[in-house]
């Protein structure tokens, strides 16, 4: 395990010289999931557990602006035109939206409230457009994609196939999770995109690739 992840964290702390947490914590659990996958033991992971929360905490302490993300998660109406005030916009962009939404394109909170509305917080646009179904309606739609993208890393025809499918799937379903989570107020915010409905060239264009590798592994699956 030992040469893996030495690569992985080289490349975390390159990430985290930007400074880039968020997408470091992808790439660390992408990672993670493809090496248990790959058959590492459980205490192993045990270990690297407890080792990668007490670096978590660290990195968290060692920068104010993350703590202060902590502290807004906790109580976003402490500091409401400070720290808290993306997540409280959010949840003004989601609560009106109700059952069925106010109509596409009506959103109100686009409109210079909820910052970063086409990129990390477009699923908060969408609630408030499409309302309870249509943000029900996207995640069972990420959730259909990630069990067809198990399902074709099971019928891989090898291993490194296999492997390669499991990256793929977890990369958007850890991005999936944190994103929503941030823009529902159950993670403290971070700048995560949400895969292929956030505004931005490279990371669609990337994530569109990996969908590509994915779907040329699904032509040689055994089912």
């Amino acid at each position: 395990m030992l040469p893996s992840l030495g690569l992985v964290f080289l490349a975390f702390g390159l990430i985290m010289l930007q400074p880039d947490l968020g997408t470091g914590t992808v790439m660390v659990g992408t990672c993670i999931v493809m090496i248990f996958i790959s058959g590492a033991k459980i205490s192993h992971f045990v270990g690297l557990g407890l080792i990668g929360v007490a670096g978590f905490i660290g990195l968290i302490l060692s920068a104010p602006y993350r703590i202060k993300r902590i502290t807004s998660f906790l109580d976003p109406w402490e500091d409401p035109l400070g720290s808290g005030f993306q997540m409280i916009q959010s949840f003004y962009a989601i609560g009106p939206g109700g059952l069925f939404g106010l109509g596409l394109g009506q959103s109100r909170q686009k409109f210079f409230y909820l910052p970063e509305p086409q990129t990390d917080f477009i699923f908060a646009i969408l609630s408030e457009e499409l309302g309870f179904i249509g943000g029900s309606l996207v995640i069972l739609l990420f959730a259909l994609m990630l069990w067809r993208g198990i399902r074709i890393a099971l019928g891989a025809p090898d291993l490194y196939g296999s492997l390669v499918a499991v990256g793929i799937i977890a990369m958007v379903a850890i991005q999936v999770m944190i994103n929503i989570g941030v823009v529902t107020g159950l993670m403290p915010v971070t700048g995560i995109t949400l895969p292929l409905l956030s505004y931005g060239g490279s990371s669609l264009t990337l994530m569109l690739m990996a969908i590509g590798v994915l779907l040329n592994i699904s032509r040689y699956s055994r089912f």
